[in-house]
């Protein structure tokens, strides 16, 4: 049961990861790039966090002192007696002045909870420092402690207000000194210090990012450089990875290369055995003809007949053997329009009697995804047939379809084929002979060496009054 929860929890890990980063393991530079960029923004969110916090902490530690410096000048200045209380001058003309923001009273607990106030600073105007509710029990749990406290004061002004609960020689009850400043312009260097510290650390972390982006991108280089000539490699424009690369990643190319190789060698070795099983059966069924053809009657007719269709067997499916195996070799890449200008220029010279023209059309970067060789057969029978069988013109047009094939048509302006031959032409082996002058059709070859490419071939009319070929190979990328 352990085993298949981890298993479980295994398998959708990577959904949740594609759920909350987007998708990140199916590109290495995004996950590298979310990844560095979450815990930028993190860093840099508690580090303006720690910043705005301290900075606020330590203007109302100074605010605190000050206002206990004024707290123990009034106590300093106030004394008792049986009559009542009195406070001597204070020189600070900020408390002398009237609403002008310093402030400070000296006030006694009136037993209902609440604070009434004694003697007040002239700057109070004859108003009182706003008490919160559960001030009085505060401060006798906190006789002699400062608290302080945020509140508004006179003309709607916020205030930061001391309270202290002390005693004085001469008086049985203890007093409540207060004093208050205004905090507008603590208010405003706060915000201040907020938006500047939030706005750089806002231009340090988009700058990081576009350093981590960068950093990403050229440090990925030479993976992007690896792939580029794996594609080379496998578009044929390439056959080895050449490049130089880091130490990381040295490695992988060595890995690529000895695969390209290994794979090489394969066909290699295919080719050979092929070769080899070509000419351990070819030559005793050539020996077999020969000698049944220096004699007469049915059995050496019979021999003859029957040596002949295996030795079309043979060709058959070494053909196929040897198409299948150059079929899925990387790397291989035959030009179109090469091949299709030398077979046009062999065939009108073969053909000059009869006076055929061969109009052929093929991009320049068009290419066929396997071997000359069998490029050169599968259209070089395809152009003789259809040379043999024409007037005079014979047209060739190929191009790419967008899914990795291309598509060649040869066309002639000929007799053309019944279309109930067509699909016998087609099947596997067959050959379409006709009584006129020539060898016929001839379409085994095509036939056996496009379905080892994966492709496929189909006959049809042609606008030209003779047969269309259409056939459909893979293509190699440009």
């Amino acid at each position: 049961m352990t085993d298949a929860a981890g298993g479980e929890g295994a398998a959708t890990e990577p959904k949740t990861w594609g759920r909350w980063f987007g998708r990140p393991g199916r590109s290495l530079t995004r996950r590298l790039i979310w990844l560095a960029s979450i815990w930028i923004v993190i860093a840099l969110a508690l580090t303006g966090w720690v910043l705005t916090s301290q900075y606020q902490e330590s203007i109302l530690r100074r605010l605190g002192n000050f206002l206990n410096q004024t707290i123990d000048e009034v106590v300093l200045a106030t004394s008792a007696s049986p009559t009542g209380i009195s406070v001597a001058e204070i020189k600070d003309s900020q408390a002398l002045r009237p609403l002008s923001g310093k402030y400070w009273a000296v006030a006694e607990l009136d037993g209902k909870g609440g604070v009434r106030t004694l003697v007040r600073s002239p700057s109070l105007a004859g108003e009182d420092l706003a008490v919160p509710e559960d001030l009085s029990g505060r401060l006798r749990e906190a006789f002699g402690q400062t608290i302080s406290y945020n509140a508004t004061g006179p003309i709607d002004r916020p205030l930061r207000i001391a309270a202290s609960l002390k005693t004085l020689p001469g008086r049985d009850r203890p007093l409540v000194f207060m004093a208050g400043v205004d905090r507008t312009t603590i208010d405003v260097d706060t915000r201040q210090f907020s938006t500047f510290t939030w706005s750089a650390l806002l231009i340090l972390g988009l700058g990081l990012i576009i350093a981590v982006f960068l950093q990403v991108q050229i440090g990925l280089r030479p993976l992007y450089a690896l792939r580029n000539e794996i594609s080379d490699v496998r578009k044929g424009k390439a056959a080895r990875v050449a490049g130089s690369y880091p130490v990381e990643i040295s490695p992988l190319a060595q890995q690529v290369n000895r695969l390209l190789d290994h794979n090489q060698e394969t066909v290699e070795r295919q080719r050979t055995h092929v070769g080899n099983l070509a000419h351990a059966l070819k030559t005793p069924l050539s020996v077999m003809l020969a000698e049944a053809g220096t004699q007469s009657g049915p059995l050496p007719d019979l021999v003859r007949k029957q040596t002949e269709i295996m030795k079309g067997q043979v060709d058959h499916h070494l053909r196929r053997a040897r198409a299948a195996a150059r079929a899925h070799v990387l790397g291989e890449r035959t030009p179109i329009a090469e091949v299709l200008d030398e077979l046009a220029v062999m065939l009108e010279r073969v053909f000059e009697t009869k006076g055929v023209e061969i109009d052929w059309r093929a991009p320049d970067e068009l290419g066929f995804r396997g071997e000359r060789q069998d490029l050169q057969e599968i259209l070089g029978n395809l152009m003789e047939n259809a040379c043999k069988w024409s007037k005079r013109r014979v047209r060739i047009s190929a191009g790419p379809t967008g899914l990795g094939q291309m598509v060649v048509v040869v066309e002639d302006d000929g007799p053309g084929l019944p279309e109930g031959q067509r699909e016998a032409a087609l099947q596997r082996g067959m050959r379409m002979d006709e009584t006129t002058p020539g060898s016929g059709l001839g379409l085994s070859i095509v036939v056996e060496l496009t379905r080892a490419y994966g492709g496929r071939i189909t006959l049809g009319d042609s606008d030209m009054g003779g047969l269309k070929a259409m056939l459909e190979l893979p293509a190699a990328e440009a």
